[in-house]
């Protein structure tokens, strides 16, 4: 028996800066997932992946990613989509930065 169908987003990287991309509702890249479009029909997420795909001058490698609806917009459900939503782990620089500023500002 075939798993249902869970929400996804149409993920991809940016082809001149490397990061994490996402596709939103307007057809547009946009770099965080909470701005992403979380597609819930099967047949439209087809449809925007082979989209995201005719587009290799802005993103490489698209595919479908799980997720779900959080109080911001779509969040992770795999580890491995999480670690790639916060941008690179090797130094605090662009998402990181952003995250690591807000995460002190919390601690306050």
């Amino acid at each position: 028996m075939p798993r249902p169908f869970t929400p996804k987003v149409v993920t991809a990287n940016d082809l001149v800066e490397g990061d994490v991309i996402y596709l939103n509702r307007n057809g547009a890249w946009v770099r965080d997932m909470c701005m992403a479009w979380l597609i819930e029909d099967e047949a439209e997420a087809v449809a925007q992946l082979a989209l995201a795909e005719t587009q290799p001058e802005i993103a490489v490698g698209a595919y479908l990613a799980d997720a779900k609806a959080g109080p911001n917009g779509p969040v992770p459900t795999h580890f491995r989509e999480a670690f790639r939503a916060k941008g690179p782990s090797n130094r605090f620089h662009g998402k990181q930065i952003n995250t690591a500023r807000t995460e002190a500002a919390a601690h306050v």
